[in-house]
């Protein structure tokens, strides 16, 4: 939970604005992005008077608002806010919040509302915005009376910070803003339906564990986000390093287990390395720790892990069964559980020599590639080279939706937590650019890159305004292959590669487009470095191999946001690759 700063002085009388921005201040909010609207102008006028204790940047969209929000609360832990007005306003949070819901994220979301009086009119900019969002929020308030407002706040921090993380949003009419009242920052909360226990592991259920993996001589961790929201990353560490015990992890899960460790299997499921997915088929005990059993992980969950006993630990019950059912289910903090086993866990009693030997075999065979002969540059080589040029600096990547999130998540090298930020449930495009400005504003002196494609670097490409005017020096290493590259995989694939408007560029013969030819002309269109330059932007185009590593060092050394536009073929395909649905028997390889 959020530490509250409790006011040492009597509360004087405030209106609901001032309530609302003196209790994020009381709960260490420091910065907030926040986009104003006429619904929501007291508040913003609010935030003026608290411009020393709390930063307001402004978005240039309300959803860019809202994912730089994440990208604040992915990095750090702490809960992101993000604030709207009412309509469109308001509309325009509904994606960061619904992606936040699904990758646990701790985030509160503030709405201005038209006035108590002429709510249910129709007014203008009205949107019953708490009922639209009822069902992609942990919780939500519309607040009519200003005597509950700092009541409402502090169980809203409470809630999107306790047990699982998640978003709460909170409505607030114009009319409560301007109310007046004396406070009440301490006022007890008001949640009767709403219990965090202390969800830790029993000793027997901890013993019962440890006598698994004692007899076990195919084990394999599967650990997913829960061991990073859980702060539970060392416990891991240490874990694998008494047991010997392989780690695989979800996308949510990079950087909970460091890349390139002896004992690292790298990430599993549909575009996951061979050899996590072939571990987990094969293994007779698989230890899932802070994970869902996610589609995109277990493809045809029948057939997902069947061969060997499966412990789940999480401290969502709801989790626990839910998809796959486990022989030893736990609702614990994770962190607590993994600390607990680490003091009794012996390693299996029949040694893993030949278990390790078989996955050596397995990653030799088929490791992550690509072909190193091309003459141009890959979307994996541009990656690569990155992670090889930055890796001393550790720095926070984010990334769009698409082709070039799953080469990331491939070919980046990622040693400690929160440094992997990506949309991973809701799958957002345009989640890239704002979660890096968020990420900036939270590490002002950490290398911060965005790692993007063309698709979905412009669906917010108009943060780059926010970037110069914010002072925030975001990297953008953008991906271009003029199409929308994991749809056309997919038509590649399933579709006799019939192009069904997948194509970014100017269409010189929508005939051939139809016909799956998809080449569009010589000129590539739009021109990024003409657009980033035009937001004040440095910015520089590449194309021939021999040139990236210089123009990757530019970028990483320049003194300002930067874009990369770098030049890549559209037919290259992310793999391998379990087609959905389907099972390790049907992994594509080439």
């Amino acid at each position: 939970m959020a530490t509250l700063t409790r006011p040492t002085a009597a509360a004087a009388i405030a209106n609901g604005a001032d309530i609302l921005v003196q209790s994020l201040v009381n709960h260490g909010v420091d910065v907030i992005f926040a986009y104003p609207g006429g619904a929501s102008m007291p508040l913003h006028q609010s935030l003026t008077k608290f411009k020393d204790q709390i930063r307001t940047i402004l978005p240039r969209h309300e959803q860019g608002g809202g994912f730089a929000a994440q990208g604040y609360a992915r990095s750090t832990g702490r809960p992101g806010v993000c604030m709207a007005t009412s309509g469109p306003g308001a509309t325009n949070l509904v994606t960061p919040i619904a992606d936040a819901k699904l990758d646990s994220v701790p985030l509160v979301a503030i709405t201005g509302q038209v006035g108590t009086s002429v709510i249910g009119t129709d007014a203008f900019q009205e949107t019953p915005i708490v009922e639209v969002c009822r069902g992609i929020t942990k919780h939500h308030y519309l607040v009519t009376d200003v005597n509950d407002l700092a009541r409402v706040v502090r169980e809203a921090f409470h809630l999107a910070t306790t047990g699982r993380p998640g978003p709460v949003l909170i409505d607030l009419p114009k009319d409560v803003q301007q109310a007046q009242t004396v406070p009440d920052y301490n006022a007890p909360m008001c949640l009767p339906g709403y219990h965090v226990e202390d969800r830790h592991a029993r000793p027997e259920q901890i013993a019962q564990v440890a006598a698994a993996i004692r007899r076990a001589r195919r084990p394999v961790i599967y650990a997913g986000g829960g061991i990073i929201a859980g702060g539970a990353s060392d416990e891991l560490r240490e874990l694998a390093r008494k047991t010997k015990i392989p780690v695989t992890t979800t996308l949510m899960g990079l950087g909970a287990y460091p890349a390139g460790d002896p004992l690292a299997l790298d990430m599993l499921g549909m575009h996951g390395s061979v050899y996590a997915n072939y571990a987990v088929n094969d293994a007779d005990l698989l230890l899932a720790f802070g994970v869902r059993f996610d589609d995109r992980v277990t493809g045809k969950v029948s057939e997902f892990a069947k061969h060997g006993k499966i412990v789940h630990i999480d401290i969502d019950p709801s989790e626990i069964n839910k998809n796959k059912e486990a022989h030893i289910p736990i609702v614990s903090d994770i962190r607590y559980a993994l600390a607990e086993l680490n003091k009794i866990v012996e390693p299996p009693e029949a040694g893993l020599d030949d278990w390790h030997e078989q996955i050596a075999a397995w990653k030799k065979s088929d490791p992550f590639s690509y072909d190193k002969s091309f003459g141009g540059i890959l979307p994996q080589h541009a990656i690569a080279e990155l992670s090889r040029l930055v890796a001393h600096e550790k720095p926070i990547i984010t990334v769009g939706v698409g082709q070039h999130q799953m080469w990331a998540a491939q070919h980046f090298k990622f040693t400690e937590p929160r440094t992997w930020l990506s949309s991973s449930g809701l799958g957002t495009m345009g989640f890239g650019l704002p979660a890096a400005i968020g990420a900036k504003a939270a590490h002002p002196d950490q290398l911060v890159i965005d790692i993007d494609g063309d698709g979905s670097f412009l669906m917010n490409i108009q943060e780059l305004a926010t970037t110069i005017c914010e002072k925030l020096p975001v990297k953008v290493l953008l991906l271009n292959n003029q199409h929308l590259g994991m749809v056309v995989q997919w038509e590649d694939r399933f579709h006799a590669s019939n192009r069904a408007h997948t194509y970014l560029g100017p269409i010189d013969d929508p005939e051939a487009i139809g016909k799956g030819d998809g080449l569009g002309p010589k000129t590539r269109y739009p021109d990024f470095v003409a657009i980033a330059r035009g937001f004040g932007c440095g910015a520089r185009s590449v194309k021939e191999k021999a040139e990236l590593a210089d123009a990757l060092r530019e970028m990483v050394e320049y003194d300002g946001p930067f874009v990369l536009d770098v030049e890549v073929p559209y037919q290259e395909h992310v793999l391998p690759m379990i087609p959905s649905g389907k099972t390790v028997k049907d992994l594509i390889k080439a």
